[in-house]
């Protein structure tokens, strides 16, 4: 990418590393234009491939050092996981705030684990942590303007980088983290949980054995009513996360009209439809409703809050929206995003083929045509097809926690394959390929819900990348200790 490019994507708030972490510029103006046309530009730019990461096995570590940067609640709450798995060094926290530091050492030091070296002072902390060499892998949980930025920090600085959902805000990023991961050869890991939730495991092998016959449709949500967590003031004095988004980073995120959360729902479906794998995601159309809720709750709470006063009269994004997706095989995605209506949590995950359909959220069923599937039915299916890193680690998931299990199955899949040298269930390929949809949906939003196309990030491997590995090949050694009911060997002693 050329200089000049960079400098005009940074100058609009579109570059690597630059936030839009205040509200949009007016609709209509010549910089809005602009953008848009970056947005378009920028998804029809394709660079070369250096080497393709996908399917890459990096060499094997027998210890793995990490490094947290950013330890609010998704932060603190990694930290406790990686305490009960073995071969895991904690050798650096990084937060701006020294609470959170605090609250990391004191996880460290309850699992058995050395004190921690500790980088804060600075927004731009990181870049130390990156450069000094005391890490493996740099797992990153900071407010999402900083994902792309420590991740291609610590790729520069000879790490391997894990980044929570979403990982990249804008097009440049997403190709930059693609064009970084293959010149380092190190793995940009998209730290999607819901990809190891139980029933999106079992649907998944499922859908790998041949059960559904040809996927024809598959629809994901995030819904998830964040009164609480986008106006709740963090607490400096406290340790630990406490359920609040530091300076408001998050509303902040909300002023822009785009799906910003797209990954829980597409993450799994994705990797069901073999996306980048056998498929590849063609081209979407967006649409979003009015504001109903946000604009109206600022204002009620403004006049006894003097930090919302910025968002007062700000243009937020609507409550619902939603992006149709069509792949280059035929078949089609709807993902669904609302984190502002009073309504009950829901993350969708449906997946629709010529022989059989599966749902969950609200309730969770199976069926192979117009009843669905009884008890009995249900339970032969899951001890049919439950994957093996569930049969294996699902109980003691569940014990350690994160989301029900899937976060710790997530964190220890990932640290058994940088210790086995295997390849990565979610590579750099699919970080941009899931992360993307914020801004084409924001294109298409911005354009009468216009289809736009979705760029191919493998550069046409995606007709010869090998689907995920659904066993334990070549790994599954890695145990899990610190747990009351494990046994010697690492494994719950299950009756």
């Amino acid at each position: 990418m050329s200089t000049n490019r960079r400098t005009f994507l940074k100058n609009i708030g579109l570059g690597a590393g630059v936030v839009a972490s205040t509200p949009l510029m007016a609709s209509g103006s010549v910089t809005e234009k602009e953008k848009f046309k970056s947005i378009r530009k920028t998804a029809e730019h394709t660079p070369a491939m250096n080497f393709n990461m996908c399917g890459y096995a990096a060499p094997k570590l027998d210890k793995v050092r990490i490094g947290f940067v950013g330890i609010g609640d998704r932060g603190i709450g990694a930290v406790d996981r990686m305490g009960f798995i073995d071969g895991v060094e904690v050798t650096a926290l990084c937060d701006t705030r020294q609470a959170a530091i605090d609250g990391a050492q004191a996880s460290l030091a309850k699992s058995g684990l050395p004190k921690a070296k500790e980088f804060t002072g600075s927004d731009t902390a990181f870049k130390a942590l990156c450069e000094s060499g005391l890490v493996d892998l740099v797992y990153i949980a900071t407010p999402w303007e900083w994902h792309v930025p420590v991740a291609l920090a610590a790729m520069r600085g000879g790490s391997h980088a894990a980044v929570e959902v979403s990982t990249a805000k804008t097009m440049d990023e997403c190709w930059e983290m693609v064009e970084v991961s293959e010149q380092t050869k190190k793995h940009c890991v998209i730290l999607e949980n819901c990809c190891y939730d139980f029933f999106e495991l079992l649907t998944l092998n499922m859908a790998r054995q041949g059960v559904f016959g040809d996927l024809v449709h598959g629809e994901g949500a995030y819904i998830h009513d964040l009164d609480y967590w986008h106006f709740n003031k963090p607490q400096d004095d406290k340790p630990r996360g406490d359920g609040a988004y530091d300076k408001l980073w998050r509303l902040h995120e909300n002023t822009r009209k785009a799906n910003v959360y797209p990954t829980h729902g597409l993450g799994p479906i994705c990797q069901a439809m073999d996306i980048n794998r056998g498929d590849r995601l063609d081209y979407l159309t967006a649409m979003m409703s009015d504001d109903f809720t946000l604009k109206n709750r600022i204002k009620e709470l403004a006049p006894d809050r003097p930090d919302l006063q910025q968002f007062v009269g700000v243009e937020m994004r609507g409550n619902m929206d939603l992006q149709m997706i069509r792949t280059v095989k035929g078949r089609t995605i709807m993902i669904q995003h609302d984190i502002s209506s009073p309504r009950p949590y829901s993350r969708i995950h449906m997946l629709s083929g010529t022989k059989c359909f599966a749902q969950k959220w609200p309730l969770q069923h199976i069926a192979f045509g117009h009843n669905i599937a009884d008890d009995a039915k249900m339970k032969e299916l899951q001890e049919k097809y439950t994957p093996e890193i569930v049969s294996r680690i699902g109980a003691m998931a569940k014990q350690v926690g994160g989301h029900g299990g899937m976060d710790f199955l997530m964190d220890w899949r990932l640290i058994d394959c940088l210790r086995n040298g295997l390849p990565m269930d979610m590579d750099v390929y699919d970080a941009a390929a899931w992360s993307c949809i914020t801004p084409l949906s924001e294109w298409s939003i911005a354009n009468g819900s216009k289809p736009i196309d979705v760029p191919d990030f493998t550069r046409g491997a995606w007709k010869t990348n090998k689907p995920v590995e659904l066993t334990l090949k070549g790994g599954g050694t890695t145990k899990v200790h610190n747990l009351n009911k494990a046994n010697s060997e690492g494994q719950l002693n299950i009756e």
